[in-house]
């Protein structure tokens, strides 16, 4: 990939960039199956017969025993240091927002498959379509993040035959993508 070109019409920016066949498969993959994720947490949150009534939608009010959903979609109130997180609050929260966030995540990815080309090719975004792409390839960079452990204390590079060497590598250039197309959001070129 080369890095997003920001071009400016009578209709406002553009954001342009040409793709692999491997990274729009990429892409294609990583987007489906974290859509599928996120909707089967949606599907799995009990019914409330006051949603019937009042038509506010609720979701799970426990947080996901999956490290990448959990990742995805995290506690509203922090553990304050010497004072654990508030668990009642926590679950009343999530209950209320966290089908409005699914909601958000699932068409930020949905945006980006459906701006992908069938192949390689190129891609042109409008100013909507670009912060859609950064929500998303941001999702997918925290998911395949926790999947690898990534932090603070994490290499910058793994050694060839490391087992998630590619996954690394995928990782780093997600974040290639995603720097890439910011910067051409406020105006200004890569490095």
């Amino acid at each position: 990939m080369r890095p997003w070109k920001r071009v400016d019409t009578a209709d406002g920016p553009r954001f342009v960039a040409r793709l692999e066949t491997h990274e729009v498969q990429v892409l294609r993959n990583m987007a489906t199956s974290m859509r599928e994720m996120l909707e089967d947490r949606q599907a799995a949150a009990p019914t409330d017969p006051l949603e019937q009534i009042t038509g506010i939608r609720t979701g799970n009010s426990a947080p996901p025993q999956d490290a990448t959903l959990s990742r995805l979609l995290p506690d509203f109130v922090a553990e304050q240091p010497g004072r654990p997180a508030d668990a009642g609050a926590n679950g009343a929260l999530r209950s209320l927002h966290e089908p409005a966030i699914i909601d958000a995540k699932v068409a930020a990815a949905q945006h980006l498959l459906d701006t992908l080309p069938e192949g390689e090719g190129r891609i042109e975004l409008t100013e909507a379509e670009a912060n859609a792409w950064v929500a998303a390839v941001n999702d997918l960079r925290l998911a395949l993040g926790t999947m690898l452990g990534v932090g603070p204390d994490f290499p910058d590079r793994l050694p060839p035959k490391h087992p998630n060497a590619r996954h690394h590598d995928v990782y780093q250039w997600l974040t290639m993508v995603q720097e890439y197309l910011v910067l051409g959001l406020m105006g200004k070129t890569g490095r």
